[in-house]
This record gives structure tokens, C-alpha cells and sequence, in this order.
């Protein structure tokens, strides 16, 4: 049965992406299915992958930078010896007989990708240049340049190996593109690559529960700090001081009374409202206000 939710009720949830559609796509048909406007997903998957996508409706849109989504762990199935400008399935130009290797020599090479590396993203992808998504670019035929960025692998696994597929786990942080990864580790055998399927497992502690509502508080990147005060303050949107917060170190918070809760910055400023070292002070200000939590 479907859950029927307002367009103004706010909701965070898990969605599975079937493969061959896009991200936008896919989302235009949750907001049919529970009949919302306002929706958005954190994670953009491609069109030919499937998996886990973060989803929310109504004010739960605004949580995305705050919620714990590390690491993304990842199955992917890369062709040795493929040739795609787009570094999957979509854009197959040749596949070129390539040698097999060793399982010694391909878990050498994922274990050297283990850490941090400079990786370049892939030219079909949605990274800008000058103001345009590069995919748009390359789709016109202009020559696209994208600068490496560095990127973290917390774990690198080989679950299979029949040449010349073979099939990956990995669990990487934020920014790290698993066709870019398909390609790198190809290259250091000697040879290219691209990935015939890709699946998302996992979105730190999201997994897919077939579409569960979730609490938010469970998943913030945030500690928790409890305000001192009268909470109409907050609802009001009224200054606080980190006087009136149990913890007033600098740094990014929640707070809550069990049916609201606001997300908090407190930093150092001139002239602030707790005197330290220097003469410097402390301010607290929103990032966020009166958040519905039911």
C-alpha cells in the first residue's frame, strides 16, 4: 500500500534506482507515487547504474550537507580491454583483446589504490567547466579537460574474477567516481576499460528498507548539544548565546525538543557573547530553524 503524504509533509527516506533511467527521472516518478512537490536526492547515480539513492520531501530537502553519507560502498563489474568515451555501457567504441592476469597481480593493484590519490573525473559527468556541466560539452563534440581531484578509497576488495570481467567492492568517500576508478585500475594493468554494471550498496548508514520513512536525528553528521533555555526562543528564531547551550564549543550542533529541531553554528567573532582567549567571542547562529520531526 502507498503511503499518501502532502506536498508539504516532510519525509527522508531510501529509494532503490532501477538501472537505464536517470536519477531526475526516477524521482519525478516518487513524486507521482506519493503525490509531492517538493523532492530532491543526494548522490546523483548514472543512468545506467542502480542502487541506493538518499531521497527527501518538503523541508527535509535542506539536510542533504548535513547528513552522514560516508563511506559509499559500491559493486561495480569492470571489461578489461573496453574502450567508452563515457567509461560505461552507454557509449561502447571497441573492446580489444587484452591479456589475462593473475589474482596476485590484480589484488597488488587494488591494494595500491587503498587511501587517498588524485583521480580525474570522468568527461561525462555532471563537474563544471566555466559554468557548464562537462557532459554537455562532451556531448557537443568540445574537447573537455578536467583537473584530478583527490580522492579517498577506504577499502578495495576483488569479489570475482573470469577475463575479462572483473568485479570490485568498493568503499570510497565523497567525490570519487567508480568509472574513473574502473579505468585507473585497467591502466595500471596495462590496458582500458569501462564498467559493465554499477550498483550502490550503501550511503554511510543508508541502505535501502523499501522506502522506510527515517528519522533524520539518526542520521546527521552532527553531535548533539542541548539548549539551556525557554525553546520559543528557537521557534522565534530569537539570538541564543553559547552560554545557553550545554556545550559551548565552536562547532556545528542540533538541537531538539522532540517535535522541532534546529541545526546551530557556534563560532568565534569580535565582541562575541563569551569572552576567550584574545578577546575573542563566540556567536551562535542557524544554519537551519524549526525543523519538523513528525
Amino acid at each position: 500500500m502507498v503511503e499518501k503524504i502532502s506536498g508539504e509533509k516532510s519525509r527522508l527516506f531510501v529509494a532503490y534506482k532501477p538501472p537505464y533511467i536517470s536519477s531526475n527521472r526516477f524521482l519525478g516518478t516518487l513524486k507521482r507515487k506519493y503525490q509531492v512537490k517538493k523532492a530532491g536526492f543526494s548522490g546523483i547515480l548514472d543512468p545506467f547504474a542502480e542502487g541506493v539513492l538518499v531521497v527527501a520531501f518538503g523541508r527535509y530537502t535542506r539536510l542533504f550537507q548535513f547528513l552522514a553519507k560516508t563511506p559509499k560502498v559500491y559493486t561495480a563489474t569492470i571489461l578489461l580491454g573496453g574502450v567508452s568515451p563515457t567509461l560505461d555501457v552507454e557509449q561502447v567504441v571497441e573492446i580489444k583483446p587484452t591479456p589475462s592476469f593473475s589474482l596476485s597481480q590484480i589484488e597488488r593493484v587494488l591494494e595500491g589504490f587503498k587511501g587517498e590519490y588524485f583521480q580525474r573525473p570522468p568527461i561525462y559527468s555532471a563537474k563544471k567547466v566555466g559554468g557548464i556541466p562537462s557532459y554537455r560539452l562532451a556531448i557537443g563534440g568540445k574537447k573537455v579537460s578536467l583537473s584530478p581531484v583527490k580522492v579517498k578509497i577506504f577499502n578495495l576488495k576483488l569479489l570475482h574474477y573470469t577475463h575479462p570481467f572483473l568485479t570490485i567492492r568498493a568503499e570510497v568517500g565523497e567525490g570519487c567516481y567508480i568509472r574513473s576508478l574502473g579505468r585507473d585500475i585497467a591502466e595500471k594493468l596495462g590496458t582500458t576499460a569501462f564498467l559493465t554494471s554499477l550498483k550502490r550498496e550503501r550511503e554511510g548508514k543508508f541502505y535501502f528498507e523499501c522506502e522506510k520513512s527515517l528519522n533524520p536525528l539518526d542520521y546527521l553528521s552532527l553531535p548533539k548539544n542541548r539548549f539551556l533555555g525557554e525553546w520559543q526562543q528557537v521557534e522565534l528564531g530569537k539570538p541564543i548565546s553559547p552560554s545557553q547551550l550545554v556545550n559551548p564549543t565552536p562547532g556545528r550542533y542540533y538541537i531538539t525538543n522532540g517535535e522541532l529541531f534546529s541545526i546551530v553554528e557556534i563560532k568565534g567573532t569580535k565582541g562575541g557573547n563569551r569572552a576567550t582567549e584574545g578577546g575573542i567571542g563566540l556567536k551562535v547562529s542557524y544554519l537551519l530553524n524549526r525543523i519538523p520531526l513528525k
